[in-house]
């Protein structure tokens, strides 16, 4: 009833799961990960405590095939269970019962699992499998939402679309730097869920992004954000002049109207991507100070 990715960034480490399936929510059940151990994506008359379970066997040093090994000696249902583990080393394994429906079957590499039942072929897999390839060097939720979205397009769940989900963890990754909990997203009943997902995933990448460069306002840029600090009510007035205590107090907390807390910089230092949004947001209200070539070029949330 599902197809899936479990996958590992071999440079930063990042693990994540990718999944979709003509079933209601299916994030809630199949993906599992935590940061220095592993994931796993467990369906097809899905047993919900080999996520759990897995990860616990992997932490205790325990490979991917052993969890596997473990999986089939405890589960009497085992022969209509199929999973995808990921360890943090790389290792992998996939597993078919071999109960599940047809098509069933799946793909495990170095940092990889592909898993799919219920679907319209083997080249679901494939497909898939030469997406992940082909994503190589991209950061690992969009790594693994284009193999999601490859397998989808070549016919996914031989019954129909309706759910969709990607659960991303690394190395602090998570908001504020403060947990290891990347990416969480989910479409739980969507026409197109996994269209629905990338969607999300770009407004995840421009609030929880992270700025990868910052740049001085010009002059005539921080004449424009002081009047939009005012017509925002954040400041009633501003003096002129160069960047101040009380216009910083005034972006911050328009920072924080907007969600964007993980794109600031003190200081009078600002993110492109950040500014391009707030340019492109307010640009009714007050008029937009204009943007470099690059930076007029690059997507929100890239």
């Amino acid at each position: 009833m599902t197809f899936s990715i479990v996958g590992r960034d071999p440079v930063t480490g990042d693990l994540g799961v990718a999944v979709a399936s003509k079933f209601l929510a299916v994030g809630a059940l199949v993906p599992f990960a935590r940061a220095g151990v592993g994931a796993v994506a467990t369906q097809s008359y899905v047993n919900p405590n080999y996520g759990p379970d897995g990860l616990q066997l992997l932490a205790d040093g325990l490979s991917p095939d052993e969890v596997a090994a473990e999986f089939q000696r405890t589960d009497p249902d085992i022969a209509q269970r199929q999973f995808g583990i990921v360890g943090a080393d790389g290792r992998s394994v996939t597993f078919s019962g071999e109960d599940c429906h047809a098509w069933a079957g799946g793909f495990s590499g170095p940092d990889v699992a592909i898993q799919g039942n219920i679907l319209t072929g083997p080249e679901v897999v494939e497909t898939m499998r030469e997406a992940w390839e082909g994503a190589e060097g991209q950061p690992l939720p969009r790594r693994l939402l284009a193999a999601l979205r490859a397998g989808d397009a070549a016919g996914g769940d031989k019954r129909g679309r309706q759910s969709a989900a990607l659960l991303c963890v690394g190395p602090g990754r998570g908001y504020g730097g403060l947990t290891d909990d990347w990416v969480n997203l989910r479409a739980d009943d969507h026409a197109e869920p996994c269209e629905e997902l990338e969607r999300l995933l770009g407004i995840h990448d421009l609030l929880f992004g992270r700025p990868e460069s910052t740049r001085e306002l010009t002059g005539e840029e921080l004449e424009w954000l002081r009047a939009l600090l005012i017509v925002q009510d954040h400041a009633t007035s501003l003096p002129a002049g160069p960047w101040d205590p009380e216009t910083e107090a005034a972006a911050w907390a328009l920072y924080g109207t907007e969600n964007l807390e993980e794109r600031w910089v003190p200081g009078g230092q600002f993110d492109p991507v950040a500014l391009a949004y707030l340019a492109e947001r307010y640009g009714n209200e007050v008029r937009p100070a204009p943007l470099s070539p690059q930076e007029r070029e690059a997507p929100a949330g890239e």
